[in-house]
């Protein structure tokens, strides 16, 4: 049988609120492709950053089933009533919390959390529109459209349990090769589990995960100063220059 997922015609709606389109799809179809892996992971303590309309959290409830416990976050309290109607309409349960990235949770959830899903505000747009009340915190990502993006990566970092894993949607202007770099110099590892060319953007959805190897050559690099070849070249060969690829599902650890 196909892994349960949110029926779309089951998923709430509020014109204030961002609904599911081709990145919540290629997020749960990430979610999907290492369903394998997440099952095996067992994780006890999920969190969404930015809930929405419910869809990625009500899916990974699905797909991982009722074992653990679920949060979700969001800055548009709209989002917050629609995500629960969203989740009392498939049966599953969360702790929902109207609140910006995950302010207010750091010290609770610190080094808990098993998995991260977010499906950041990563559009480009002037600064000025990043955080606006509605449904335009849902996509403004200011310059390069990083400005939220690069607030949450350090969150993420402290909330991550030791074998925590983090999948995020970007977008080819974010420059995801920096963001993994970026990262990788935080001790962690990350994969590309798919690729998505739409009409109007070139989507990836990474998953991170602590990698204890890389730590240590985060170490070796920060005492020579210097970024190893090999590490960049791992990097930038998951960016192709032309990702035609609309479902490039891989498995990772």
């Amino acid at each position: 049988m196909s892994p349960r997922t949110a029926q779309i015609r089951l998923v709430s709606s509020h014109r204030e609120v961002y609904e599911p389109c081709d990145d919540s799809f290629a997020l749960v179809d990430a979610l999907l492709a290492d369903q394998a892996n997440l099952l095996r992971h067992q994780p006890k303590l999920c969190l969404e950053l930015g809930c929405g309309s419910g869809y990625v959290i009500t899916s990974l409830a699905l797909i991982l089933g009722k074992e653990g416990h679920y949060i979700a976050t969001d800055i548009n309290p709209h989002a917050v009533r629609v995500t629960q109607e969203t989740l009392e309409a498939h049966g599953v349960h969360a702790e929902l919390i109207n609140t910006n990235i995950a302010s207010g949770l750091e010290t609770r959830l610190a080094g808990l959390v098993d998995v991260i899903v977010v499906n950041p505000p990563y559009v480009p747009t002037p600064e000025d529109e990043v955080g606006r009340e509605g449904i335009a915190s849902a996509w403004a990502g200011g310059e390069n459209g990083r400005a939220v993006i690069d607030k949450i990566l350090p969150v993420a970092d402290n909330l991550l349990s030791e074998k925590g894993w983090l999948y995020m949607v970007t977008l080819s202007e974010n420059n995801p090769s920096e963001i993994c770099l970026q990262m990788r110099e935080k001790g962690y590892a990350s994969r590309i589990l798919v690729q998505r060319l739409t009409d109007e953007e070139s989507l990836q959805i990474i998953k991170f995960w602590r990698d204890f190897d890389s730590q240590l050559e985060e170490k070796e690099m920060a005492e020579n100063k210097t970024v190893p070849s090999r590490v960049m070249e791992s990097l930038l060969s998951q960016f192709p220059r032309m990702p035609f690829l609309r479902g490039n599902n891989s498995n990772s650890s």
